[in-house]
């Protein structure tokens, strides 16, 4: 560990800053949400563009995982989390700037990189200033400041589109006020890894060994249908509620869209208390019935149904990412010097998974309507689900 120096803090003071730190920089990551249809109207495109423009969110996180993903270790944490707080910024101020469409993708991508970095510096810094111990709760806090923080944004804009004036401009202005923050507490925790004399900054394979392929592609498939139902409800759920339900509120989105990821922050808590199985058979269950139930929601035209099926889905979300990544990086004897590459493959099939899924959604819709292609995608994530199921079943 590094030298501490003065005047900075470790142990869980500093875990408390970095928590904050992390969540402000995964806020941003979401803003958009709830403004969609804002957009859409402001500049002219539809659900199938709406789709893609989320979908360059991924584009961004992935390429930071592979190129950047091991960087915190050569170079340091608190470099790394300035260079992620110094990239939300920067798609703040896209989007503060944006008066077409073209903006848009730029915002989305740099949005992408920041939580790409975020994501596995900010997680690696938590468990690192955490006392001897209580690594494992460490790691625990930093899933659920992960969701807590994408669940949060939407609220944020949601709020301020619903209630206050420039709905497309001072979201990103408040959320600039809050990466300086974010920034602040960033300089005042101590450094925990020290640089290395010679950084061997190169990009992360992708690959997975041969003795751990067969748990890997069944937490892959549930994985890759729990991040595709994150997708829906970032990307969608704002038209689902204008088109569908006739709910305008922008704020009510936010709701919708925290409540997702607040039962999938409880997902991951309880999975980590029943066991890496277990956890996937109930994460896979409460998928197939969240999809159900979202399918059921758009016909009917029923909010109560599309929230319960938010959250039961949601639920099963977070029991299946958890025990699936689990499974694949722990459980699963596999050499550990190619823990990294394990991991990355991992989350490029889930960030595949949050992307690709709904741009096929958006194109149905606009082909045949949100409602059928709502209750397509529904049926597909179902289904999959079902398929890491039998699998797991099978097994045994």
């Amino acid at each position: 560990m590094a030298r501490q120096a003065a005047g900075r803090v470790a142990g869980w003071p500093a875990a408390a800053l970095l928590a904050v730190a992390f969540a402000i920089a995964m806020i941003g990551t979401t803003l958009p949400t709830p403004l969609y249809p804002i957009y859409q109207q402001a500049f002219g495109f539809g659900e199938l563009l709406t789709t893609i423009v989320f979908a360059t969110y991924a584009i961004g996180v992935v390429a930071a995982l592979l190129l950047m993903g091991s960087w915190s270790d050569h170079l340091g944490r608190r470099p790394m989390l300035r260079a992620g707080l110094v990239l939300a910024a920067a798609s703040a101020i896209v989007f503060v700037l944006a008066d077409s469409t073209a903006w848009l993708f730029p915002g989305r991508v740099l949005s992408g990189l920041s939580a790409g970095i975020f994501t596995g510096t900010a997680t690696a810094a938590l468990v690192d200033v955490a006392p001897r111990g209580r690594k494992a709760r460490a790691g625990l806090i930093a899933a659920g400041v992960n969701m807590g923080g994408l669940g949060l944004g939407p609220v944020l804009a949601g709020v301020l589109a619903q209630y206050a004036p420039g709905p497309l401009r001072l979201p990103y202005l408040v959320h600039l006020g809050l990466v300086v923050v974010a920034a602040i507490a960033v300089e005042c925790v101590a450094e925990p890894v020290g640089r290395a004399h010679r950084p061997r900054l190169r990009p992360q394979r992708l690959a997975v060994p041969a003795e751990v392929r067969p748990v890997f592609v069944r937490a892959a498939i549930a994985g890759f249908a729990g991040f595709a139902v994150l997708g829906l409800f970032t990307a969608v759920s704002p038209a689902f509620l204008d088109s569908v339900l006739h709910n305008t509120n922008r704020a009510v989105v936010g709701a919708l869209v925290l409540a997702v990821f607040a039962a999938s922050t409880a997902g991951q808590v309880a999975s980590a208390r029943i066991g890496d199985r277990p956890a996937l058979l109930a994460g896979c269950a409460g998928l197939i019935a969240g999809m159900l139930l979202v399918g059921s929601s758009l016909p009917t035209a029923s909010l109560p149904l599309l929230v319960t099926g938010a959250i039961v889905a949601g639920l099963g979300q977070g029991m299946g990412f958890r025990a699936g990544l689990t499974s694949v990086t722990v459980t699963v004897a596999g050499p550990a010097d190619r823990r990294g590459e394990i991991i990355s493959t991992y989350f490029v099939v889930l960030y595949i998974g949050i992307a690709i899924p709904v741009i096929g959604e958006g194109a149905a819709a606009s082909a045949f309507g949100l409602v059928p292609a709502g209750m397509a995608f529904a049926a597909g994530v179902a289904v999959l689900a079902a398929i890491a199921l039998a699998l797991l079943t099978r097994r045994g």
